[in-house]
């Protein structure tokens, strides 16, 4: 009976740490992202309520790019600040991102990636997590009733 239950315990185990496949996240990576909280250690996060900019990130396979945008209330957004290019490549069963600026070229690695958050891992071993930018919907009474 030990047996048994040792058997079905490493196989929930097995089953529940099962990693899934990078080249599926990348799937998801296009979009608005905002960052929600950063670990820079386990004792040690910081957790973001509200900032007046995201991250849009575009793939086209497994090429891209992140800018930083100022969403505005009417839906549209401002760029702010540099675009970013992104390789998207599959190293060691992790996807990595290799960016690359006029100032700077660095990696970060995807630890996952789904349709509503993502984590990502960056050299100095910072982990940023990210939900799905939802835009705010101010509308007026008056709007509201039509």
């Amino acid at each position: 009976m030990r047996k048994i239950l040792a058997s079905l315990l490493l196989g929930c185990i097995f089953l529940s740490c099962e990693k899934k496949d990078p080249k599926e996240q990348l799937k998801h990576l296009s979009g608005y992202w905002e960052i929600d909280k950063v670990e820079f250690s386990n004792d040690s996060v910081k957790e973001y309520t509200m900032s007046p900019y995201i991250d849009y990130l575009e793939f086209n396979n497994d090429k891209g790019f992140r800018r930083k945008v100022k969403p505005k209330f009417d839906g549209t957004s401002i760029a702010a600040g540099t675009t970013e290019e992104i390789e998207a490549i599959v190293e060691n069963d992790s996807l990595r991102l290799y960016y690359k600026t006029p100032y700077a070229i660095w990696m970060e690695t995807v630890i996952s990636a789904e349709e509503d958050k993502m984590r990502i891992l960056n050299p100095e071993g910072v982990i940023y997590h990210y939900n799905k930018y939802q835009p705010i919907n101010i509308s007026t009474n008056e709007e509201a009733e039509q």
